[in-house]
């Protein structure tokens, strides 16, 4: 099938080249010229593994392409996705004004029946608005349907091509057998494609997030219980875990969520219920505690040093939201960040791939370096703020003689107590006795 998607950020990019991996011919269009000649040039402007070698090979086999021109994208193309950033607004709400005009461009192309897919995580009622918006703009016959993406920062590429399901909004036969079929090299395995009404589509994205977010800020609530009664949160996490009706996932305790998904769209859901006058009283607190979870490190580290820092060096490890990707967007390690600075604290960092995108939020306020154990060399103190394999199992005694300070704060609980402590160290970890 011939495939436009427009916008070549963290999902577009993922969904064009995923897509003509399978054999569709896809043009991805964008207005940043930078960042087309970018990738025109064989290189993604993110950082997520396996993504640049299918970019690479599908421009290439001349299935995958990219472009300024969005009317040349539309007029190529049978189905076009919308795949543009939904920042918070000031309410709290999502901004899809980049979505809305987005159609009118698409409307204005459009030079005969096309399907119109939202994969920007969009409220509920923006295919309507969309609906509205073409037709002003053409007489042309067009379908718009929701495919919200279930994508993971870090695992995005495999989380595509491999999907848990798919879910196709429409109220239109026609465009669900299409968009079934554009979809079926990815459930061969007997994955479903769930077809729904657009709206139930929209909102399922949200759903998901909202779910996903209230069960870490639950795991990181109890972590900080078990710490005032003298509990760890590993052994009643393992109790919890084994429960078939519960289960592990997204129950790991550390120092809140970031990134550009959850933060947002638990925010999005949050304003979504207050306008239509019901509340979300579970979700509110989850936000509330994820953002006090965020400094629960930094009061840690201010009472070990009796509220001084001044003057002290702090090496940090980790500076993206999770491992695997370089998006600092929301990070703790932010917020961390923040609070030894305005105290007078000096942070020397490390993270395998988040070096230029610190640079580009951070400037020249903090030391970078490119090895991890360097990071060390005088430090009064570790701080773990982002749960990289490579930081699992460092030599302990090589760390305790670079650091000037034997004391490290384990914002992601990846180290064991007992094994830290007898090289000398003083650990802190996230409810852990």
């Amino acid at each position: 099938m011939n495939v436009a998607v427009i916008g070549t950020g963290y999902v577009g990019l993922v969904v064009g080249t995923c897509l003509a991996e399978t054999g569709h011919d896809v043009v991805c269009a964008d207005s940043d010229e930078s960042k087309i000649e970018m990738l025109r040039g064989g290189k993604p402007p993110i950082y997520e593994p396996g993504l640049e070698e299918l970019l690479r090979r599908n421009m290439e086999e001349e299935r995958l392409a990219f472009t300024t021109d969005l009317r040349e994208a539309v007029a190529k193309s049978l189905i076009v996705f919308i795949a543009v950033g939904t920042p918070s607004d000031d309410s709290g709400g999502a901004d899809v004004s980049g979505v809305l005009d987005v159609a009118r461009e698409i409307g204005r192309a459009m030079n005969g029946y096309r399907i119109i897919v939202t994969k920007s995580t969009v409220p509920v009622g923006t295919a309507d608005k969309i609906r509205e918006i073409v037709a002003a703009e053409t007489s042309e016959q067009f379908d718009v349907a929701s495919n919200p993406e279930f994508l993971k920062e870090g695992a995005a590429v495999d989380d595509f091509l491999k999907p848990d399901r798919i879910i196709v909004g429409t109220d239109d036969v026609r465009v669900a057998e299409i968009l079934k079929e554009m979809y079926g090299p990815f459930v061969r395995t007997g994955r479903p494609i769930i077809v729904m009404d657009v709206r139930s589509a929209e909102l399922t994205k949200y759903a998901c997030n909202a779910m996903l977010a209230t069960r870490i800020s639950f795991i990181n609530e109890l972590a900080n219980l078990c710490e005032k009664v003298e509990a760890d949160v590993d052994n009643v996490r393992e109790g919890m875990g084994t429960d078939s009706r519960i289960g592990y996932a997204f129950l790991f305790p550390g120092i809140g969520f970031g990134g550009s998904c959850l933060p947002k769209d638990v925010r999005a859901v949050i304003r979504t219920a207050a306008e239509a006058g019901c509340g979300f009283g579970i979700l509110e607190a989850a936000y509330a505690v994820n953002e006090r979870q965020k400094i629960v490190l930094l009061d840690k580290i201010l009472a070990h040093f009796d509220g001084d820092v001044e003057g002290k060096l702090f090496a940090l490890w980790g500076l993206s939201f999770k491992p695997r990707t370089d998006d600092m967007r929301e990070a703790p390690s932010l917020a961390i960040i923040e609070g030894l600075l305005e105290r007078g604290a000096a942070v020397r960092a490390y993270d395998p791939v988040a070096e230029e995108m610190a640079i580009r939020m951070l400037g020249d306020r903090i030391e970078l370096v490119t090895r991890n154990y360097d990071a060390l060399k005088d430090a009064d103190a570790l701080v773990v703020a982002t749960e990289w394999n490579e930081f699992r199992r460092p030599d302990l005694k090589r760390m305790a003689g670079l650091m000037r300070g034997h004391v490290i704060f384990d914002g992601r609980n990846i180290y064991n107590p007992k094994t830290v402590k007898e090289v000398g160290f003083t650990y802190y970890g996230i409810g852990r006795t």
